[in-house]
């Protein structure tokens, strides 16, 4: 929702040039949404789906700062200026998600590597038990 009132803001602003990012990001999140709604993340194992999630707040997080500098240092209309705070509470919001994101992606990660085989050793001159 703060993407698309962000997206509002820049459409409504001078700084209509920084529209595409909250648009493209709304258009991220509403397509994880409807991924995870529609289960298809149960169903498609081959995405890491935590990790897509992860690089999505990343990314944010750094475009909504970079484009609210722009738009607040730039720019004097009020919806400029709507938009830059909006993006720095994005930003925030963002940040939070990253952190949230990240316990999820290590829980994830760990999850699958104890799903592999234990150490196997591997017979060979650097393994040999009487250290030939």
């Amino acid at each position: 929702v703060l993407s698309f009132i962000i997206f509002i803001c820049y459409i409504a602003s001078l700084a209509a040039s920084f529209m595409m990012a909250p648009l493209l990001e709304f258009l991220l999140a509403l397509f994880l949404l409807f991924a995870y709604a529609s289960k298809l993340n149960e169903k498609f194992k081959g995405l890491h789906w935590p990790l897509a999630d992860f690089l999505r707040c990343v990314s944010a997080a750094i475009i909504y700062f970079a484009i609210s500098i722009a738009a607040v240092s730039k720019y004097s209309d009020g919806a400029s200026k709507a938009a830059g705070v909006f993006g720095f509470v994005a930003t925030i919001v963002y940040a939070i998600d990253f952190y949230l994101t990240f316990n999820d992606l290590v829980t994830f990660l760990k999850q699958g590597s104890s799903d592999a085989p234990e150490g196997h050793k591997s017979e060979g001159m650097w393994n040999s038990p009487a250290g030939d």
